[in-house]
């Protein structure tokens, strides 16, 4: 579904991107993790044809987003659904305005349709209940649903999530993380999950991808992942307090929380 083939990004004098390659399978969540500054936000840019490769190839669903353009990266865009950072609501539009936008701005749909949609993917989100508040009057739990609503109601196949969880608390966190899931498995949605949240993302994720210095060090199922010898991989596991003998209890934790990365539904 998502490929990238020997791909370097270089910016501000150095190699952000250092040699990426990997694969993101149709209907799985990947994800994405690594120290700041490591290049995950710049990898999801180059899915979305946001920023070009200095060197390598991206391909989206067989097509090379790296290299379309105009109508190309249109059509590309068109199979992409993104929740930014901060759910990137615009004020001045309700939230169910906000969630019929991306219809209102790049389809013909009659409104009956429009609004049909909308409301389905704000009940999806468990937000229908909020559609016509303004950003203002909601949380930042709220505001990430409602990013999510909008990345959905175009029924894409494929969801960038960037820092999903950032900022907010722990329950709200984990609540924002079952939706990823849920969103996957309702929609079949391919899901790319930029994160610091380790801890939730071996419950959650199909498989993980460790990002440091630009370079891909390791992308396994979780079990696997825990488990890993690389050093990359022990030292970041290390960091937060995960031990490879702690599978177990991440899997059971998993199971009583709703989350499960081997394809259970949150």
């Amino acid at each position: 579904m998502i490929r990238f083939d020997n791909v370097v990004k270089r910016l501000g004098g150095r190699n952000v991107l250092d040699g990426v390659s990997f694969e993101v399978r149709k209907g799985e969540v990947l994800a994405l993790a690594g120290p700041s500054g490591t290049g995950k936000s710049v990898t999801l840019k180059h899915i979305v044809g946001l920023m070009v490769p200095s060197s390598g190839r991206v391909f989206v669903d067989g097509a090379e987003v790296s290299a379309a353009r105009g109508r190309g990266l249109e059509a590309v865009r068109g199979k992409i659904g993104y929740l930014f950072q901060g759910g990137a609501l615009l004020g001045w539009l309700t939230v169910r305005e906000n969630v019929e936008l991306p219809l209102r701005e790049r389809t013909s749909l009659p409104e009956r349709e429009i609004a049909r949609r909308a409301q389905e993917a704000l009940e999806a989100v468990d937000l229908a209940d909020a559609a016509e508040k303004y950003p203002s009057e909601i949380s930042g739990g709220m505001t990430k649903r409602a990013g999510l609503a909008r990345a959905i109601v175009r029924s894409a196949d494929i969801i960038l999530y960037d820092e999903p969880t950032s900022g907010l608390d722990p329950v709200t966190a984990l609540a924002i993380n079952r939706l990823v899931k849920r969103v996957n498995r309702r929609f079949g949605t391919t899901s790319v999950v930029v994160t610091h949240d380790i801890q939730q993302a071996l419950m959650f994720a199909d498989r993980v991808m460790l990002l440091k210095d630009g370079k891909v060090c390791a992308v396994d199922a979780p079990e696997r992942f825990v488990a890993s010898e690389l050093p990359a991989v022990r030292e970041f596991l290390a960091a937060q307090f995960i031990s490879p003998g702690d599978w177990g209890k991440i899997r059971e934790s998993a199971e009583s929380l709703g989350l499960d990365g081997n394809g259970g539904v949150g």
